[in-house]
């Protein structure tokens, strides 16, 4: 119980912090950090399966979370000095992965609960 309520609290205070910070990119980057916000999504929220599932490994979640996140901003880069959209194809792949996984959740908590 003091986990979760440590997790509750540092989620807050990450969200607070975010809030009341601005960080100003240039619009050019605005693809690439869209790409990036959503392969690190995709590894949160498969880090939270393999948490609730019993088989979570943080040396893998933290390989798993970096090496999306640069490979998926890589590959818009690609794409866009290639003049063909593949950000795309990250778009879709991640987005489904998401919903796969938030899916697993939802199923594993209300088996639990």
């Amino acid at each position: 119980m003091i986990v979760w309520l440590l997790i509750f609290f540092c989620l807050l205070l990450g969200i607070l912090v975010g809030l009341n910070i601005p960080v100003l990119l240039p619009i050019v980057y605005a693809q690439y950090m869209s790409i990036a916000v959503l392969a690190a999504l995709d590894s949160v929220f498969g880090g939270i399966r393999a948490y609730l599932e019993g088989s979570f490994d943080n040396t893998i979640f933290i390989s798993g979370f970096i090496a999306n996140t640069f490979l998926a901003a890589a590959l818009a880069y690609m794409g866009d000095r290639l003049g063909v959209e593949l950000y795309l194809a990250a778009v879709i792949v991640f987005g489904v992965r998401i919903f796969q996984n938030l899916g697993i959740i939802r199923r594993y908590l209300l088996k639990k609960y």
